[in-house]
């Protein structure tokens, strides 16, 4: 009995250890936070450590561990909503920029940070979602726990938001005038 559960924190562990990064990512972006985003990241993975069994059966894991994520960052956007529409900021938090990391390394990252912070949950997992995990629309649906057409609409609301974003007005512009 003690192998067995042996067998699956090993399991669990190297799974763990090949996501994190993609993990914390998505985190991150979902969040605009870096702390926050460890703490997402953290949570996300303390579930699904607990329901490891169910996880590692699935058809698709990472797809398990996304839904996890995304309704953990809801419930807490939820939670916080009141303290989230009193900050007077305009954006997250500015971090320290890493050199290893390729986020920190975009020129207009910054600003896009900003510009998806604007946008209504809903808006922002699905453009995350969508265009930096890259996934189809059907897997989108089945990580948010909705149907395709509320992705597309969802999709297409946060980049129009996204396009004509006053802090993201230079940045369509260098890249046309390229």
């Amino acid at each position: 009995m003690e192998d067995g559960k042996q067998d699956r924190d090993e399991e669990f562990g190297r799974f763990m250890t090949a996501r994190w990064p993609r993990l914390l990512r998505t985190a991150f972006l979902l969040t605009g936070e870096r702390h926050t985003a460890e703490d997402l990241a953290q949570s996300t993975l303390e579930r699904v450590y607990t329901a490891w069994r169910r996880v590692d059966a699935a058809d698709d894991p990472d797809a398990y561990v996304r839904r996890v994520m995304i309704n953990l960052h809801a419930r807490r956007h939820r939670r916080r909503l009141k303290e989230f529409l009193a900050r007077d900021d305009s954006g997250p938090v500015r971090e320290e920029a890493d050199r290893d990391d390729v986020i920190t390394r975009a020129v207009d990252r910054d600003l896009l940070l900003r510009a998806l912070a604007q946008l209504p949950a809903r808006q922002r997992q699905a453009v995350v979602l969508r265009y930096w995990e890259d996934l189809t629309e059907t897997q989108t649906a089945q990580a948010m726990g909705c149907s395709v057409g509320t992705v597309k609409s969802n999709t297409a609301k946060g980049i129009a938001k996204l396009r004509v974003a006053p802090a993201l007005a230079g940045t369509v512009a260098r890249k046309g005038q390229a």
